[in-house]
């Protein structure tokens, strides 16, 4: 079992389609403003996720605050929220929580070593 502790840090991932690329340009936009927040944009897919999305990384301290904003302000888009620990498969669904409407994840992507996943930098 994962203690709380063992998580210092959590993701969202914002999903949009390529026509409404701009309300989710407002919905980042709002969450730089506001909370200073990392926000990585991604123009298509990329890893597990199988839509185009900009991932917020927060901390623990940062999470309650930026999951209230996108909880009122998401813009009808989708957003995943999930730990970022050493269990990429169950950060990505028993942990995980969704606002809207669900977005298919490649958990088969997530089932590869962390050593064989392209791109992926070192924890």
């Amino acid at each position: 079992m994962t203690r709380l502790s063992r998580i210092t840090v959590f993701h969202a991932h914002v999903y949009f389609d390529p026509a409404p690329r701009k309300v989710a340009k407002g919905v980042r936009d709002g969450l730089v403003a506001r909370f200073a927040a990392d926000c990585r944009w991604r123009e298509r897919p990329i890893g597990p996720h199988t839509k185009p999305n900009f991932r917020v990384r927060m901390s623990r301290g940062q999470f309650g605050r930026i999951v209230a904003w996108l909880m009122l302000h998401r813009a009808g888009l989708s957003v995943l929220v999930h730990p970022y620990t050493e269990d990429r498969v169950a950060d990505h669904s028993d942990r995980a929580a969704w606002l809207g409407k669900r977005v298919a994840i490649n958990f088969a992507f997530l089932k590869r070593p962390a050593a064989m996943v392209v791109g992926r930098r070192p924890r």
